[in-house]
């Protein structure tokens, strides 16, 4: 019988986000289930210049199927694209845009300082993201607190590009211990 934070993912069950104990947000099984459930990533800080991690990570995950929704102020006042995407300059101003087009932004995802997190934490509540992920480095317990206290699901201090390959395949496959056990490479990604 699976635990409480996995049953969401039985057959039928509803595709409502659950709230998650801090501690269990980082099993295999909570990642898993936000990189399956959050399809439309709104990337806080999404440079446009190839060689920065955000871009990166963020091309990896537009590559895998995900829908990149880049949030940068500066490029935005410009009216460009990132990853031929339109920017946003901010996360509202991005929920807004998507919501005309009857869209929803699932996943905030923050390559910002650890001080810069909390009105990015504010907004994704106010949006009604399911996840406020905060990249490697970034840490910030008040504004985890606050989004977790609004039901979403916080990830601090991990890639969700090296997370995404660890759990899903491909990883493994360049010698990195992803920890992740099994005798057979899946023939469809899940995804």
């Amino acid at each position: 019988m699976p635990d409480a934070p996995d049953a969401p993912d039985a057959p039928g069950a509803p595709d409502a986000p659950t709230a998650v104990a801090a501690g269990d947000a980082n099993t295999q099984a909570s990642l898993r289930r936000i990189l399956q459930r959050c399809k439309t990533i709104a990337v806080v800080g999404l440079s446009p210049q190839w060689h920065r991690p955000s871009f990166f990570a963020a091309k990896y995950m537009q590559s895998h199927g995900y829908r990149i929704v880049p949030v940068n102020p500066v490029v935005a006042r410009e009216g460009g694209e990132i990853l031929g995407e339109r920017c946003f300059a901010s996360v509202t101003e991005a929920a807004a845009a998507l919501a005309a087009q009857g869209l929803k932004i699932d996943m905030v995802d923050c390559f910002r300082k650890s001080e810069d997190i909390p009105p990015i934490a504010t907004e994704a509540i106010a949006i009604g993201a399911r996840c406020l992920w905060l990249q490697l480095g970034v840490v910030n317990e008040a504004a985890a607190a606050q989004a977790r206290a609004a039901g979403l699901t916080v990830i601090e201090d991990r890639c969700v590009k090296i997370e995404h390959a660890r759990l899903f395949g491909g990883l493994n496959w360049a010698g990195v211990n992803t920890r992740v056990i099994s005798a057979k490479r899946p023939h469809v990604l899940p995804y």
